[in-house]
């Protein structure tokens, strides 16, 4: 039997998201939950130098949102959190600037707008599952 790889598991997730839910209410998230970023920008004079923009749009008919991480407590440390339809989208910056999610991890994109962004193209109307970071 294969080993199941992360991009085999992330496609069934996907796949068994898509299909057993129909219909899902999704509550807009909390500007004021650890980690998450203000919708209106307003962490924006808190960015830590050289730290992308914040975002809140929507894109495709999802909510994606991001900005800087309140506690940075993602275990590669870069203290920006994006989310889309309020489940987070662990995010991350490589060496030469560029971003990758996990969602498109094989594919660097210049931020992480453009990370949700992707995302969503690659969800196709599936919810994003929350990944365990542990």
């Amino acid at each position: 039997m294969p080993e199941l790889s992360r991009r085999r598991a992330l496609g069934g997730a996907a796949a068994l998201a898509a299909t057993a839910t129909t219909a899902t209410a999704v509550a807009a998230p909390s500007a004021t939950a650890a980690g998450r970023p203000h919708p209106d920008g307003a962490a924006h004079g808190d960015r830590p130098h050289g730290s992308p923009e914040p975002f809140d749009e929507v894109y495709r008919g999802r909510r994606i949102q991001g900005g800087p991480a309140a506690g940075s407590g993602h275990h590669h440390g870069d203290g920006y959190a994006a989310f889309v339809d309020g489940v987070e989208l662990h995010v991350m910056r490589n060496a030469d600037g560029s971003w990758i999610s996990v969602v498109g991890h094989y594919a660097p994109v210049p931020t992480p707008r453009d990370a949700a962004r992707a995302a969503v193209d690659e969800l196709q109307g599936a919810r994003l599952i929350p990944f365990p970071a542990g």
